[in-house]
């Protein structure tokens, strides 16, 4: 049996943390959704993301406004959200606009200024207590979840405060920050620096079974023993691993339809990362794997999706995968980034046109799963043919706010509240499934996965009676 490339053990661990700045095109216009180029130029902000966009002729200049400071920062930080730049205006009247990074994928709403503000560029903020305050105001402003994750902020903040000093090594005052999001336990809030030769990532809240796995098996060695399991004991002879490696289809017992999806996007290497015919191939690829396998899963009893070990990626691809399982239209979530404001975006899903299964679905999660695999899991379990089975979720649904410091340090954190249909927030709660099973057994955590999946799908096939 072929093991799976490094390619593909890198993306099913972290979609984004395989792609290197390089990778991603950055636009020098910006154009409207019919693609003629959009008269864009000029200083646009955004209060609720603490963005200034500066556009010229020489293409975006991107200012992070912030109450302690305002200064630039180029598109090139270490995540896909740091990379990504804006392509796309919809004018909301002669001076807004909402921005997106693809087509018709994005709620980012923008004001246009008449000039830049004499604050950005006016000081130098790389200090050791400039940065600090930059660090502490963006969240203080921006992270929507500190009731929630039960952090008194500025207590903490006075408390770092105190501790803080000008002549602080990289590596205690990387310590202080990282001191600061660690009770928020938050695994979509992570800091990331270069100092001393090495890359170094603070990042809590990332459930119990990776740092199970990373003390125990290794990430490679027990995703390697997933996939050889499921093709090879789990899944009728038949079975593929498919997706650029990054979705298993098949059957159970010739009566159980089987997808697992690792991430949600990765599934072709065809086009650049983060553009849009990056956004169309990656949809297509989908396409094709749901075409096949809702075709050849017509007439089974049940089918289970498997998210117990999906990452998260592109939150289109998770409403296409909604619009598989539903014969009717149905309201899948809302953003918004105020708690007592109406939703900026809500995303109706539509029954997609072609093969679609609407019988008995099991989708099976775990504490990996996160982000967009719980943005799915979110949207189908609102079905009457849905039943989320596993363990709970890992509860961090919002796209990272990225915003690269002062210093050239680099910090993401969750500033969109995402809810249901019904305006329930799983956020830091994670969902909880109606079937328990136990998916990643320490003491197994191969083994015990293939059990699991045996035994939701004769759950699923005693149900019928």
């Amino acid at each position: 049996m072929s093991r799976p490339s490094s390619l593909a053990i890198c993306a099913a661990l972290l979609l984004t943390a395989c792609v290197e700045p390089s990778a991603f095109a950055q636009p020098r216009e910006i154009f409207s959704s019919n693609g003629t180029i959009e008269p864009a130029r000029g200083i646009w902000h955004s209060a609720d993301y603490g963005w200034i966009l500066e556009i010229d002729a020489d293409g975006i200049t991107r200012w992070q406004d912030t109450p302690a400071g305002c200064y630039a920062s180029a598109q090139d930080g270490p995540t896909l959200m740091s990379q990504v730049e804006y392509r796309y205006i919809t004018p909301l009247g002669p001076d807004r606009a909402k921005f997106e990074y693809l087509p018709s994928d994005g709620n980012t709403v923008f004001e246009r200024l008449d000039a830049l503000p004499d604050a950005c560029g006016a000081q130098d903020l790389s200090g050791r207590r400039a940065t600090f305050d930059i660090f502490a105001s963006i969240f203080e402003r921006h992270y929507a979840f500190f009731e929630r994750r039960g952090v008194d902020w500025p207590a903490q903040v006075t408390e770092a405060r105190a501790r803080l000093s000008d002549d602080m090594s990289d590596a205690d005052f990387f310590a202080l920050l990282a001191s600061l999001i660690e009770p928020l336990g938050d695994s979509h809030t992570k800091l990331i620096a270069e100092f001393d030769g090495e890359r170094h990532r603070a990042q809590y809240g990332l459930g119990t079974t990776l740092p199970m796995i990373a003390g125990g098996i290794g990430e490679t060695p027990w995703l390697i023993g997933l996939i050889d399991q499921a093709l090879g004991e789990v899944l009728d002879p038949g079975a593929r691993h498919i997706g650029n490696d990054r979705v298993i289809t098949g059957m159970i017992d010739g009566r159980v339809g089987y997808i697992q999806i690792f991430t949600m996007g990765g599934f072709t290497d065809t086009e650049t990362p983060g553009t849009p015919e990056w956004a169309a191939a990656e949809l297509a690829a989908l396409e094709t794997m749901l075409d096949e396998a809702l075709t050849r899963f017509a007439d089974t009893d049940a089918v289970i999706l498997d998210l117990s070990n999906n990452r998260g990626g592109y939150d289109a691809v998770t409403r296409a995968i909604a619009s598989r399982f539903t014969d009717t239209p149905f309201t899948g979530y809302t953003v918004r980034t105020d708690w007592s404001g109406e939703p900026d975006a809500t995303y109706r899903i539509e029954p997609h046109d072609g093969p679609r299964y609407t019988g008995p679905v099991y989708v099976l999660t775990s504490d990996v799963t996160v982000s967009a695999g719980e943005i799915t899991t979110m949207m189908l379990r609102q079905l009457p043919n849905v039943t989320q089975a596993g363990t709970t979720t890992r509860g961090a649904f919002s796209t990272p706010l990225a915003k690269p410091l002062p210093n050239g340090w680099y910090v993401e954190l969750a500033n969109e509240i995402f809810a249901d249909a019904e305006g329930v927030v799983h956020e830091g709660r994670g969902l909880e499934p109606e079937v328990t099973l136990d998916v990643f057994d320490a003491d197994d955590p191969v083994g015990s996965h293939g059990r699991a999946v045996r035994a939701l799908a004769e759950h699923a096939l005693s149900s019928l009676y």
